[in-house]
């Protein structure tokens, strides 16, 4: 009896020994399996916005006729970014930080990242695959610009050329350790890198294609705009508070916030619709929802509650009002309102940092301002070399019998319908 347990206490000192230096291997390593299951989890959050989130909520919007063109251009940018990102795009984002302006070439096809390399405490290949999803979905955001009367061809060419040009470097001035990352510019989520960028760049392209032919037609399935929204509110969560790369309380705090403002900008856009007009929508209601989504992003590491429900209260007004500017007084046909939701929430959310104290001015209208000029001045040199090899427009028989049959050879519903 005494020799079996004197084994046992020799085995248990044995394994026990293994078993701490196992633990301290993995804590000088700086992996943390928690903050990667997370940031794992919110990838695959992120990537649901675009597919189906965004694809469902700007399929909806549009007529009967082009939604499946859509869906096309949403899944079609979806893997054309996917691969230009590990191709080239990481690179410029993320590449060693040499130069205020840009990541360089050091990462082009990932090059030196391997399974134990690390960025934070999570590896890097996660944090590559977490960054993609953003560079899938900030394109596709401005997919809603230019629907119902632009060319495929143009969709596949613009979406390239703006990923690896515009998006990319801004990516590095915020994130990877460029100029405003420096200057102590805040963004959590995307406010600059991703919203304004996106909603800039929409406008620009909605001036160049210019109105549709017929736009006064209503939605055609506002049951989608609203599924479509209520997955793209889900997946803003691991948008926002996977951005913290972490699995702590400033993720939990991140992730309520982000929730608080979405639901007051959703009941302050209903209630200002029912001023001006007497009635609430549901395509109203759910736009509100992704202003005071695209507006908090920003911020959602920085305020608190209490203040992220102003934000949001605030946003679903304001967003509000500039739909119409943007339609009636600058008469641009940005169709599904990309600039006021989210190029527009975007800054106001960057902005609200300052108001409320959490950075300084100087430092959020540098960004907001820096990053401005260089999205118009890039979008329309791109614009412009995508015309001179693809053209950019559909012709006008071919708008008048819809997308989906002119530029895919397909439909889903009666084209009368």
């Amino acid at each position: 009896m005494l020799k079996f347990s004197l084994r046992n206490l020799v085995l248990f000192l044995f394994f026990g020994v293994l078993t701490l230096l196992g633990q301290n291997s993995i804590a000088s390593s700086g992996l943390d399996s928690g903050d990667s299951s997370w940031i794992l989890t919110s990838t695959a959050l992120v990537l649901f916005m675009t597919l189906p989130g965004l694809a469902l909520f700007y399929g909806g919007l549009v007529r009967s006729r082009n939604v499946l063109s859509v869906f096309m251009h949403c899944i079609a940018v979806a893997c054309l970014m996917s691969i230009l990102w590990v191709l080239l795009g990481y690179s410029i984002a993320f590449g060693e930080n040499t130069s205020p302006y840009f990541g360089g070439f050091s990462k082009v096809f990932l090059n030196g990242i391997t399974s134990d390399s690390l960025i934070g405490t999570i590896p890097e290949y996660v944090f590559a695959g977490f960054q993609m999803v953003f560079a899938v979905i900030t394109p596709a955001l401005i997919i809603g610009a230019y629907v119902e009367r632009v060319k495929f061809s143009f969709v596949l060419l613009f979406s390239a050329l703006w990923m690896i040009l515009c998006y990319s470097p801004v990516t590095y001035w915020v994130w990877g350790g460029g100029f405003l990352f420096e200057l102590g510019t805040v963004d959590l989520a995307g406010g600059l890198v991703v919203h304004e960028t996106a909603g800039l760049a929409a406008l620009v392209v909605a001036v160049f294609l210019g109105s549709r032919n017929d736009k006064t037609k209503p939605p055609h399935n506002p049951g989608y705009v609203m599924l479509g929204a209520s997955m793209l509110w889900v997946g803003w969560f691991g948008f926002n508070a996977g951005s913290q790369l972490a699995a702590n309380g400033s993720a939990g705090l991140t992730l309520l916030v982000t929730h608080l403002s979405a639901a007051s900008a959703s009941l302050s856009w209903a209630a200002y619709e029912y001023i001006k007009y007497g009635r609430s929508s549901l395509v109203g209601l759910v736009t509100g929802t992704i202003a005071g989504l695209a507006t908090i992003t920003p911020a959602s590491g920085s305020v608190s509650p209490i203040e992220a429900i102003i934000i949001g209260s605030f946003a679903g007004i304001v967003c509000q009002e500039m739909c119409s500017i943007i339609k009636n007084k600058f008469n641009t046909d940005d169709s599904l309102d990309v600039f006021a939701v989210h190029g527009f929430g975007g800054i106001l959310g960057t902005l609200s940092i300052a108001v409320f104290g959490h950075a300084g001015w100087y430092e959020q209208l540098f960004g907001v301002i820096s990053v401005g000029i260089f999205t118009v001045i890039v979008t329309v040199l791109i614009v412009i070399v995508c015309i001179q090899f693809v053209g950019i427009r559909v012709t006008s028989d071919e708008e008048n019998s819809g997308l989906d049959l002119s530029e895919h050879g397909e439909k889903a519903y009666d084209m009368n319908s």
